[in-house]
């Protein structure tokens, strides 16, 4: 569930309010009583920078699968490399 701001235009009250998407937004101020909230615009608390971070942040070794590589995913890679087998007796 978004956490929505919320303002009151009549005393200027700001608050946050964890609520469900399809809820209707909030109106009555809790600091005046009046019908003066507004919800705020305001960006996510949530970002995603770079370029892939989840490739080279979580995995380890072999399993790496960076877009240098020329690969499209790991399990490519490894279907690509047959197996030899340990023939050494």
């Amino acid at each position: 569930m978004p956490i929505y701001e919320y303002e009151c235009k009549a005393c200027g009250h700001r608050m946050e309010k964890l609520q469900k998407i399809s809820a209707e937004p909030l109106s009555e101020c809790p600091a005046c009583e009046t019908s003066a909230l507004e919800r705020l615009v305001s960006a996510a608390g949530f970002r995603l920078a770079g370029g892939g971070w989840y490739e080279t942040d979580f995995k380890t070794g072999s399993k790496k699968n960076l877009v240098a590589d020329g690969k499209s995913s790991a399990s490519d890679a490894k279907s690509d490399t047959p197996k030899k087998k340990d023939t050494a007796a």
